[in-house]
């Protein structure tokens, strides 16, 4: 089973599960390292384990996505003001309201749930603006720079842009995967040719990590 929650071009809703608390997704993966997911118990396969719940939590050392900014790299293509501005906004909690409005653009441009783009973006940048990963990632959405470029966004730092940027991007994806939320947000990190090279969530664990994070933040924005 694969759990959808748009489908190409037209919205229909959000995953018909339980409330956040209660809330569980089955993971077996197959012989060619591929994974099936399911919200169903009766569709449970052998030896599948919970990846997902209320209760998750991610490993005491996990393999973080290289888009994820945990703190500025030190990488001589940034700036000392990019610096500084991420520094600042690091220690800014009004942070994590002040693109809700883009948000709301975004996610009624592209028929993509507000709680979705609120957790891509606190998983890839915390909602610093200014984020700049090891890999070159930008801004709230991480967007690299072909990316980027290819979304039509001129500016990665300027956050109305680079959402709506990302915004699109997750529309391109969710497209390529039929509106399977699980393949798009795995896509988002690891791409679309190592989703489809596998069937499924690649069998990376910084990818697989990635998508349990999204998740969990796509339950709780949702239940707010």
């Amino acid at each position: 089973m694969r759990v959808h929650f748009f489908t190409p071009l037209v919205a229909l809703g959000l995953w018909a599960l339980a409330p956040q608390a209660e809330a569980q997704i089955w993971m077996s993966r197959g012989a060619d390292g591929s994974l099936h997911f399911t919200n169903v118990p009766t569709e449970r396969r052998p030896g599948a384990r919970v990846f997902i719940s209320g209760r998750d939590t991610p490993p005491a050392t996990p393999n973080a996505p290289p888009s994820q900014v945990i703190s500025l790299p030190p990488a001589p293509t940034v700036s000392a003001e990019t610096r500084a501005r991420y520094l600042e906004t690091a220690r800014d909690p009004a942070r994590y309201a002040r693109y809700d409005g883009f948000i709301r653009e975004a996610a009624q441009l592209y028929q993509l749930p507000e709680a979705l783009l609120r957790a891509v973006i606190k998983q890839e940048s915390d909602f610093n603006p200014w984020s700049v990963s090891s890999s070159g990632a930008l801004g709230l959405m991480q967007l690299l720079p072909s990316t980027a470029a290819s979304m039509t966004v001129t500016d990665p730092f300027d956050p109305r842009q680079n959402v709506l940027g990302g915004a699109r991007y997750l529309r391109v994806l969710a497209n390529t995967f039929n509106g399977d939320l699980v393949l798009t947000v795995a896509a988002y990190n690891a791409g679309s040719g190592a989703v489809i090279r596998y069937g499924g969530v690649p069998p990376f664990d910084e990818t697989q990590h990635y998508v349990r994070q999204v998740l969990r933040y796509y339950y709780e924005y949702r239940g707010r």
